[in-house]
């Protein structure tokens, strides 16, 4: 069942659902996310089982903003048993928003949503129909919401309430609702930092930067260990569409298209550098502004993939840290 967020009571029936442990379709700024009830365990199985996600594979949860600065409090304190002074800071600049924040985890709450781990994924997000239904599922007493990207696992991630009606046809109108708040504005997941150790850790790169997360909580923020936690999104091959993705500088998608000529079947393109390929390749110009470009990714390869091509032939997004999100995506999509 898709209904459109504009209508109170689509956001009232889907509050409704979650407290009763049934899965919603929730838009959020930067992907739609596949919604329980993080403290009911039959409902997180539900999330795993519809998207074919491994139960050690961890979910975030999503927290209710509250009122005034810090009103993300409640949630915080229900799930994490402590929250180190730079974990503090780092909620305080960009809550609500695409940050998540890995905590120790409180014993007794949410051990299905966090993959059976003694930490927790907590993320405040800021579009506001996401914020009106965690606010009224609260009401109904329900703590905060696992909230994975809302595709079967592994595969790209939605950002439209189409997207995910595509990705789970077998659920019935019973099984799943999903609210309609139009185009994700972001675009790819949140940035994910590790916060159970006394340094900031990065253990997945988003639209908000390392520099960013740095000014805001005083001190360096290192690279992913051995000793990081699990994390959603993080796997080696993630993001993929049907198509093999190849991953390719402007030089060589030129060499290679002048090589094929006409003969280029098969194969899509997305490219910000000016190309010429074969008349039948399917083709989307990638912005040159790294934002722009993570609004529309996912949604530009469900496009290319849609058109039954067998590879889509991506130029590689340029150095700089505003590219380390889209970069990181598109890596994994290839792997």
């Amino acid at each position: 069942m898709l209904l459109s967020a504009k209508d109170p009571a689509a956001i009232d029936a889907a509050a409704q659902r979650l407290a009763r442990g049934t899965l919603v379709g929730m838009p959020t700024e930067t992907v739609y996310g596949l919604a329980a009830d993080a403290d009911n365990a039959t409902a997180v199985h539900r999330i795993f089982e519809a998207k074919g996600r491994p139960a050690d594979h961890p979910l975030i949860v999503h927290l209710a903003a509250g009122s005034g600065a810090g009103g993300w409090r409640h949630g915080v304190d229900h799930y994490a048993r402590e929250v180190p002074a730079f974990a503090a800071a780092l909620m305080q600049a960009f809550w609500p928003g695409p940050l998540t924040l890995i905590l120790p985890r409180r014993e007794g709450v949410a051990a299905v949503a966090a993959g059976g781990q003694d930490s927790v994924g907590l993320r405040c997000p800021a579009h506001p129909v996401a914020q009106a239904l965690l606010k009224a599922a609260a009401a109904r007493g329900v703590n905060g919401v696992a909230a994975p990207s809302a595709n079967r696992f592994g595969r790209v991630s939605p950002t439209t309430a189409a997207h995910v009606a595509e990705e789970f046809t077998a659920l019935s109108d019973g099984d799943l609702l999903i609210l309609d708040g139009g185009a994700c504005p972001v675009g790819i997941e949140s940035t994910i930092v590790d916060c159970t150790r006394p340094h900031p850790v990065l253990l997945r790169p988003g639209m908000v930067t390392t520099a960013q997360l740095e000014a805001a909580c005083g001190q360096p923020v290192r690279e992913r260990d051995e000793a990081a936690p699990r994390a959603s999104g993080t796997l080696e091959s993630h993001y993929a569409p049907r198509a093999k993705v190849r991953l390719m500088d402007a030089r060589q998608l030129r060499a290679a298209f002048q090589v094929l000529g006409n003969d280029a079947k098969g194969i899509a393109l997305y490219a910000r550098s000016a190309m010429e390929p074969a008349r039948q390749v399917p083709r989307r110009r990638m912005p040159e502004d790294a934002a722009a470009a993570a609004r529309e990714l996912f949604a530009v390869l469900r496009e290319l993939d849609a058109t039954g091509v067998r590879l889509i032939w991506v130029e590689t997004p340029p150095e700089g840290v505003e590219w380390d999100g889209v970069r990181d995506r598109l890596q994994r999509a290839a792997a």
